[in-house]
């Protein structure tokens, strides 16, 4: 029986090239998301979807379309979709992990650097005609060599961050629900703490906790003023993990020196607060956005959607 698939946003060439001719395929090739309507209407039918993070998969999608039996999600995070409610009706989820690791963390310490290091603002200042000569207390910065970094998370992103670390002879600590194994913690030189003695030790937050309930907001007034007026906090995790209202106060008032966001509350939506800030270094979600990560990032999914539709099991199916 012919099966048919809806691609929900655009990929790269090479990914769908992989679907067999005999699927049919509704390819959405835009950047644009489809509405809650669009997207329950070109679902009706389908076999598959294949969905970035800005399409939302809630128990009404799912329940308007009955024959769908995977949900393929081009990125490791998976809050764009009800996975209980897919559990329940059947339908396999699934995400991209392994594949988008070390480029994220990659770009985790590009944030990290160029906010220590001011590089946002001086790339400003150079280009303004502002320089004109050579100044001793010119956009001084903050050395992260020796330094302390803590990371929130401590799954397959945020190990990669920590592995960076030991390059920069930093004194790792982790904060996470599960203990990771001896052999890792020494291998990384890490050692796990409570959020709040690891807010107050470092000097570097760099947060990789995937949004749970329990996670949103998880950085808020409180913990923020729990950290060192010199701390610097990177998140590229998901935006709701970090109360950006309370961000703002803190970077305004000094509660923390500076922050690198690459994700937001309410994406593409930037904090009004946070744009006119000097210390904060803003990104629009480009963690994973090389171009052979974003590609196995899409080639993954639709290996995903066409194992399950050929009745085997998912290659990362979501846990």
């Amino acid at each position: 029986m012919a099966k048919s698939i809806l691609v929900s946003n655009v990929l790269p060439a090479e990914a769908l090239g992989i679907i067999p001719r005999e699927v049919t395929v509704d390819y959405n090739d835009t950047e644009a998301g489809l509405s809650k309507t669009e997207l329950i209407a070109r679902l009706r039918g389908k076999d598959g979807l294949i969905c970035h993070i800005i399409s939302k998969i809630d128990d009404e999608v799912l329940a308007a379309a009955p024959t769908v039996k995977v949900v393929a999600n081009v990125a490791v995070g998976y809050n764009n979709i009800d996975v209980v409610a897919a559990r329940r009706r059947g339908v396999v989820v699934t995400n991209t992990p392994d594949v988008l690791t070390e480029t994220t963390a990659d770009f985790a310490w590009a944030l990290l650097m160029a906010t220590a290091r001011r590089v946002v603002e001086a790339d400003h200042f150079a280009r303004s005609g502002q320089w004109r000569r050579w100044q001793w207390d010119l956009l001084w910065g903050a050395d992260v060599y020796g330094k302390t970094l803590g990371v929130v998370g401590f799954g397959r992103i945020g190990r990669a961050v920590a592995h960076r670390a030991l390059g920069f002879n930093m004194r790792v600590l982790y904060q996470d629900a599960v203990r990771a194994d001896v052999g890792v913690e020494r291998e990384l030189r890490a050692s796990r703490m409570e959020l709040e003695p690891l807010l107050a030790e470092a000097d570097f937050v760099s947060l990789h906790t995937p949004l749970l309930p329990e996670t949103r907001h998880l950085i808020n007034e409180r913990t923020l003023r729990l950290m060192k007026k010199s701390a610097v906090l990177v998140n590229a995790s998901r935006g709701p993990v970090v109360d950006e209202a309370a961000l703002v106060r803190a970077l305004k008032d000094g509660w923390i020196a500076a922050a690198g966001l690459d994700v937001f509350e309410e994406e593409p939506k930037v904090h009004p607060g946070l744009v006119p800030l000097k210390n904060v270094v803003l990104a629009p979600h480009i963690a994973s956005a090389s171009f052979d990560t974003r590609l196995a990032m899409a080639t993954l999914a639709v290996r995903n959607c066409l194992a399950v539709l050929d009745g085997k099991p998912a290659l990362t199916p979501v846990p």
